[in-house]
């Protein structure tokens, strides 16, 4: 595989590459590229989360050396299933079994645990000096990442950590490229700011788009959210369940929620069930989305790309009913083979019901 089309691969379906030169002078040297994304282990994989997956898809397929934090340690800071580190440990390990039943090739994943690098004085070291080297102004302005807001550390001191903790992820593995939602940005940019400052490694870093929760923006203005709103208040998020669609979720139960979707007509931006398609459906390749529909209101169509899909609903040529209903079925079909060999594995099985009883929270 060439550069181009390693270049293609590694940035095809996302928000945004800082910067792409680098990218680009990184895989001219041939050399193995070392590439991350952090995620918290904090319950049920929902289908927000397919995005960051199959990019990670897409950088082995690449040739990055890809590795996966388990956050473990910072979901703990992030209040996560209540705090109890062992229901942390066990949605880490429910998160492997997803990415495998998704179809992504875990044996060319390095997993590694927050709970091994804080084992090591020279991670805490460098996360001391990352500190040093920030204001507290800084730091409070990225808590964003942990999606929550500044005030948050005035009730628990421990969020102004957690800035600190992720930029010293990076340094610390040596990484070339930093993958993260468009949530992610802040922590990204501190880490390439305090890298001139402290002689690291400065990373690519690569930003997915977010997937907007399945209740959507209700009557707010969408001219009067910005997208670090969005990134805190607007995403799919698994401690909304109603407003999710998890990859477990039963078909009937994935037509009851995309039924009551927010779906605005005419509109594209921040509606959850054009995202769904844009960032999801059409993400692969070869999708069709079929719309049954009667006759007299235009008959069965079939989509063959998301831009022909979006000028039909933007000009009131598609129903939003009718697309819901479209998606819904198109998501099922997706989600029926990696339900169905999630549920093959024993282990994911009782990992689902062991954190079903736990209340998720943001």
């Amino acid at each position: 595989m060439d550069v181009e089309e390693r270049y293609r691969l590694i940035t095809r379906n996302t928000v945004e590459v800082i910067v792409p030169s680098e990218l680009k002078q990184a895989l001219e040297t041939g050399r193995e590229l070392k590439g991350y994304i952090g995620i918290e282990p904090s319950g049920f994989f929902h289908i927000g989360w397919l995005i960051w997956s199959y990019k990670v898809d897409d950088m082995i397929r690449a040739g990055v050396k890809w590795n996966l934090l388990e956050a473990t340690w910072h979901a703990l800071i992030n209040d996560k299933l209540g705090g109890d580190i062992e229901k942390i440990r066990k949605a880490a390990r429910l998160i492997r079994k997803v990415l495998w039943a998704v179809g992504v090739d875990v044996s060319k994943i390095e997993f590694i645990d927050a709970e091994d690098l804080a084992g090591d004085k020279d991670y805490w070291a460098t996360v001391i000096r990352v500190a040093k080297s920030n204001s507290l102004a800084r730091i409070r302005r990225a808590l964003t990442i942990m999606g929550r807001k500044a005030e948050d550390a005035e009730i628990d001191s421990s969020k102004l950590i957690y800035p600190s903790m992720q930029v010293s992820d990076i340094f610390y593995m040596n990484l070339d490229i930093a993958l993260g939602g468009m949530d992610q940005r802040k922590a990204h940019m501190l880490a390439r700011d305090t890298a001139s400052k402290l002689g690291y490694k400065k990373p690519v870093s690569i930003h997915t788009p977010l997937l907007t929760g399945l209740q959507g923006l209700g009557r707010m203005d969408p001219s009067k959210i910005s997208g670090e709103d969005h990134a805190v208040e607007f995403k799919m998020s698994k401690s909304k369940p109603e407003s999710s669609v998890f990859i477990h979720d039963k078909p009937d139960d994935i037509r009851k929620k995309l039924e009551r979707a927010y779906c605005p007509p005419k509109r594209e931006e921040f509606n959850p069930v054009l995202e769904i398609n844009k960032y999801i459906l059409f993400n692969r390749g070869g999708f069709e989305l079929v719309v049954e529909r009667p006759q007299k209101y235009g008959g069965t169509v079939v989509y063959h790309e998301y831009n022909t899909l979006l000028e039909d609903y933007i000009h009131g040529k598609l129903h939003p009913a009718d697309l819901k209903k479209a998606t819904a079925e198109a998501l099922i079909e997706l989600l029926t083979p990696i339900r169905e060999r999630l549920f093959s594995d024993k282990e994911a099985v009782s990992l689902l019901k062991e954190l079903s009883s736990v209340k998720i929270t943001r």
